[in-house]
């Protein structure tokens, strides 16, 4: 179906406010398709970017750290550690260098549920039903270019 079926609009000014709705539509979905996703293993979109990250660090992390390589980066890195604490998926322990921080680590919970997760890969990848890897490739450079240049701009 089109963005125009879709929302039930069927001119736009141009085709940069089409592309524009378009996109926040797609990404409102795709949102709630994630949601789906991760709603079994009972933990947020946020929760499993920070999992992911310290599962891939080679050393503890503080939140700064998690914050820079986070994709939300508007979200209160803290309060999402905290959460992901209580459920006993990471450890936070006072770092050794500086004892005003906090290393963040991922428990062996933590790692566990990434792996069940890993297992259910293909069930993400079916978004994109009907999208060669060639699609997918030249979309990500698309919006790699259109975030590039609007921080170009800024």
């Amino acid at each position: 179906m089109t963005i125009e079926k879709d929302i039930h609009q069927h001119t736009f000014r141009n085709e940069y406010q089409k592309a524009v709705i378009n996109f926040i539509y797609t990404y409102n979905w795709m949102n709630e398709q994630m949601k789906q996703f991760f709603e079994p293993f009972d933990i947020t979109s946020q929760q499993f970017n920070i999992l992911r990250i310290l599962r891939g660090a080679a050393a503890p992390l503080s939140t700064l750290q998690i914050r820079q390589r986070m994709l939300d980066k508007m979200s209160d890195t803290s309060r999402i550690v905290d959460r992901l604490v209580k459920k006993g998926l990471v450890k936070k322990n006072v770092c050794k260098s500086d004892k005003r921080l906090v290393d963040i680590i991922i428990s062996e919970k933590g790692k566990k549920l990434l792996e069940e997760m890993d297992r259910k890969n293909e069930q993400m990848d079916e978004i994109f039903i009907g999208i060669s890897q060639t699609e997918a490739k030249k979309l990500s450079q698309l919006l790699d270019k259109i975030r590039n240049r609007a921080q170009e701009a800024s």
